[in-house]
């Protein structure tokens, strides 16, 4: 069990697929952990399973349910406040995912308040508990910066966090905002993208959890990251972000001439 001097997260959605995957890898780092999800019985089983390795708090609810952001914000504050948030929780929206001009903009809406919206929302309801330098991690999508077939709705949703996270980053240097693509995973909301076809040949989301830990724990600068390819070494990748350490270094500069 850790000390009450460990590193605190809270990750949203955390009951299953990729949020629970990085649960179970901070815990064995000696991070305390806040969860949440939608399903209490899910919630609880995770809670038994990381409790082995940390302190861990569970809420069950909906992050977009104001009420519920106050517990969590609550529950940071009675840790210490945070070191980081995960910003994972969402929603696919209809399966199979309609054409846009077939798209309900009723359920729509309900994709916009849970993946855009309540990201803003948490972190809004959160600020106060956040420590200098915290990170932010907003997971986002390739469907946010390439056009699928079938995915506008979530994909919009997603761009637009991107543009969120963006321009938190310029408006709140102190913390690190990252938005943070896992790559195609084999979990549930990506089977339900994709109903009654195999998608055993995605990767599982333990992959790209590598990447996530190097950003909580790292000084990364604030920007968008592809989590997998973090630590696939490709040179690619590590000129993308060689480019944005010295942009932000110029930045520095001409703050400091100005």
């Amino acid at each position: 069990m850790n000390s009450q001097s460990a590193r605190t997260a809270l990750i949203t959605g955390a009951s299953r697929g990729l949020g629970l995957a990085l649960a179970r890898a901070l815990a064995r780092r000696g991070w305390a952990l806040i969860i949440d999800a939608r399903g209490a019985e899910a919630l609880e089983a995770a809670r038994v399973e990381l409790a082995r390795h940390t302190r861990v708090v569970t809420i069950a609810g909906d992050v977009t349910d104001e009420g519920h952001r106050k517990a969590l914000a609550n529950a940071a504050r009675e840790a210490g406040g945070l070191d980081a948030l995960v910003n994972n929780a969402s929603i696919l929206g209809p399966s199979p995912q309609p054409r846009l001009l077939d798209y309900s903009l009723d359920v729509l809406e309900e994709v916009v308040r849970t993946n855009t919206l309540a990201p803003l929302a948490l972190l809004q309801a959160l600020r106060v508990t956040l420590k200098e330098g915290a990170r932010v991690i907003n997971i986002t999508s390739d469907a946010a910066v390439e056009a699928y077939e079938g995915w506008g709705g979530y994909g919009a949703t997603k761009a637009a966090l991107e543009q969120l996270s963006a321009v938190l980053a310029v408006e709140d240097p102190e913390l690190r905002i990252y938005w943070v693509d896992p790559g195609d995973m084999n979990t549930r909301m990506h089977q339900e993208a994709f109903p009654g076809e195999d998608i055993s040949d995605r990767p599982p989301p333990e992959e790209s959890v590598p990447g996530l830990l190097a950003l909580m724990e790292g000084a990364y600068p604030s920007g968008r990251y592809q989590a997998r390819a973090m630590t696939r070494g490709d040179e690619g990748t590590a000129a993308e972000n060689k480019e944005e350490e010295d942009a932000d270094a110029v930045r520095a500069e001409a703050a400091v001439g100005g």
